[in-house]
């Protein structure tokens, strides 16, 4: 029993994809604070882009 729970405490086969998924979940909170940062302008670019595409104006 105790060979078992050394082989799973220095077992590291699932490290890399750990490793991945917190990386993954920093870019992530990266983008929401950017996008939450930058709101504003981003929607007046929507609006600018959709004005010019339809020839009128969003709500």
């Amino acid at each position: 029993m105790t060979e078992k729970m050394k082989a799973l405490l220095t077992e590291e086969q699932g490290q890399g994809m750990t490793e991945y998924g917190l990386v993954l979940g920093v870019i992530a909170i990266g983008v929401v604070a950017i996008l939450a940062t930058f709101k504003t302008q981003i929607v007046k670019m929507y609006q600018d882009v959709v004005k010019e595409l339809t020839g009128t104006t969003t709500p």
